[in-house]
């Protein structure tokens, strides 16, 4: 994923965001509605993970040391997923706990032109972040479905983004919803049930989320293309002449570990064994560029061997 699309993405959320928070806890003490309130801690919330966002991006940055050899890559999934975190009890639970509030003590809307007026801007806002988000991942996502991209993307933070204004998208329909169901029955319940419905579908998101955020932080392994392209690459037809197994690994959205047992000849010279381990190298990384940290293994294929041994992974 390119750092810049993701970043691009990121600061038009929390612009959007921030102005969009700032018109709700306006609209909300005008107008008593807790559909507002939900959503302006909603909007708060997601600038917040935003900032989460661009810190963990900062702090991957960082360079390998002794304690931590392989880099800190990886701190761009721990932001992620502590996004979701924030997203489930900030933003998904307090809109329950709220809508069940305004159910059980409904409260007359008042001032009914001020949510309308802030949601009609915050949908505007938040659609030109969601464009923003959209035309990012279009440039990556190449012919995969939306679920797919969302799936098997190695960068948290465009899917993060995505989702967040999808939702974000979702949630003012249901308080335009909830805020107008309110105004043509003249009964405050329907402002509760929105704020309900807005929670409920935060803290489905947030759980999509921590589902994939917590897949790339066990280790996910290089995407089929390029497993494909290494193994392609490994292979020289001479003194390289098969890959007996080979294991990937994402240490960072951007940085890939290769490590594999390649089959030589039997009466290959350790020079020429060696030159060809670094051939096979500079292949690699010709074809697939994130692959900054490999270890090739020379070995004598034996069948038997082979056949005995675990099933070969990406």
């Amino acid at each position: 994923m390119s750092a810049s699309g993701g970043t691009k993405a990121i600061v038009a959320a929390l612009g959007a965001n921030l102005a969009i928070a700032a018109a709700k806890f306006v609209a909300f003490a005008f107008s008593g509605s807790s559909s507002m309130l939900a959503e302006g801690v909603h909007s708060l919330a997601d600038s917040g993970n935003q900032g989460l966002l661009l810190l963990g991006g900062k702090r991957a940055q960082r360079a390998a040391t002794e304690e931590h050899p392989f880099g800190y890559g990886r701190e761009r999934y721990i932001y992620g997923f502590l996004v979701s975190i924030v997203l489930f009890t900030v933003g998904g639970v307090f809109a329950l706990y709220e809508g069940w509030e305004k159910i059980q003590h409904p409260v007359p809307l008042e001032a009914w032109y001020w949510p309308v007026g802030v949601l009609v801007f915050a949908v505007v806002a938040e659609g030109f972040s969601f464009r923003t988000a959209v035309k990012e991942s279009n440039a990556l996502r190449g012919q995969q479905s939306w679920a797919q991209f969302i799936r098997r993307a190695k960068a948290p933070e465009l899917p993060v983004v995505l989702l967040e204004d999808f939702g974000a998208l979702i949630g003012l329909v249901l308080a335009l919803g909830g805020v107008g169901l309110t105004l043509a029955t003249g009964n405050s319940v329907w402002d509760g049930i929105g704020t309900m419905c807005i929670g409920a579908l935060l803290v489905l998101i947030a759980l999509v989320l921590a589902a994939e955020t917590k897949s790339l932080l066990l280790g996910e392994a290089a995407g089929p293309d390029q497993v494909a392209r290494i193994r392609a690459a490994l292979v020289d037809g001479d003194v390289v002449t098969r890959v007996i197994h080979m294991r990937t690994l994402h240490l960072g959205p951007e940085e890939l570990l290769v490590a594999a047992k390649i089959a030589v000849q039997h009466d290959d010279t350790a020079t020429e064994i060696a030159r060809a381990i670094d051939a096979a190298e500079a292949r690699i990384r010709e074809a697939v560029p994130i692959a900054r940290v490999i270890y090739l293994e020379p070995d004598i294929y034996d069948e038997r061997a082979a056949a005995a041994a675990p099933p070969a992974a990406g």
